[in-house]
């Protein structure tokens, strides 16, 4: 039964037997025949079979933590009887500036607990890792929150609030960041971005009017050309983002921010998986104390 636990385990991650096969490089039919005798074996349900997604029972949500005693305790009997460290892999979404900042530091903690467990990140846009985390490919991202309601598949967990700033040239002669905006060349975070709508929404609300000089939506690009003395830009402070060559002018009381989070499928977490989760959640409260004090 050890091979059935491990495909259910498979099925719980990815929402269906489908997706849970060309994981595992199975054919839906034989998860299907596997998770039957499984559920002969312990006389229960573990899935409503409604549709074409699996959704768990009471007992099948029980079963999870179960099934994953029941493997490692085997996995210990294969490796003799010395403690073994929690391993295994995370496959994680991430915008740019978390590479940068949020998961160094994340790692360090995890290798500081003692664990072995390993990332493979995938960098992309938020809208692009939230199509990944919807479809299975990954287990989770790191991402700027979405401005619209997500499906019940999804859940949301916020991490940290970033507020932006104004940031400019070391040379700029203005004070004030609205003269600032007025007086140079603008390089704008890009509009399809879910931050860069923050962005635009700022501008309109307040009826500015700038002279763009360039949009993208790689943060430390954006940085750099400020750095330059291409423009200025409106930016969240994230601790991926260096801002040291650069002026930093404080939006004060029309300050707005982006919220950064995890997405992840609405399904019981895996024992790896959640390791990774709290050293991340501490990784994230280290990180922007930090900066909250440099304000």
């Amino acid at each position: 039964m050890l091979r059935e636990l491990k495909t259910f385990l498979e099925v719980t991650k990815c929402g269906t037997f489908a997706a849970a096969g060309d994981r595992i490089g199975l054919t839906q039919s034989a998860v299907s025949a596997q998770m039957q005798r499984l559920e002969e074996a312990l006389g229960y349900s573990l899935f409503e079979r409604a549709g074409r997604s699996a959704q768990l029972t009471a007992e099948g949500r029980a079963a999870i933590g179960r099934a994953e005693q029941i493997l490692d305790l085997f996995g210990g009997m294969c490796e003799g009887t010395e403690p073994r460290p929690v391993r295994g892999e995370v496959r994680l979404g991430s915008v740019s500036t978390a590479q940068a900042g949020l998961l160094p530091v994340t790692m360090s903690h995890l290798r500081r607990a003692g664990s072995e467990i390993s990332l493979r990140i995938i960098p992309g846009s938020s809208l692009q890792l939230l199509a990944l985390v919807d479809s299975c490919e990954i287990d989770a991202a790191i991402l700027v929150e979405p401005p619209f309601a997500l499906p019940r598949e999804l859940n949301w967990s916020p991490l940290a609030n970033e507020r932006y700033a104004l940031i400019a040239p070391q040379e700029a002669q203005e004070s004030d960041w609205r003269a600032l905006l007025s007086a140079h060349r603008f390089i704008r975070y890009d509009r399809g971005a879910f931050g860069g709508r923050l962005v635009d929404r700022f501008l309109r609300r307040h009826r500015l009017h700038v002279n763009d000089c360039a949009e993208m939506d790689e943060l430390t690009g954006i940085a750099k050309m400020v750095e330059e003395g291409l423009g200025v830009a409106l930016l969240p402070i994230s601790p991926g983002l260096d801002v040291s060559q650069v002026r930093v002018f404080e939006l004060k009381g029309d300050v707005f921010y982006r919220r950064i989070g995890v997405i992840e499928r609405s399904e019981p977490r895996s024992a790896v998986f959640s390791l990774f989760s709290r050293a991340l959640g501490e990784a994230a409260r280290e990180l922007y104390e930090t900066i909250d004090s440099q304000k």
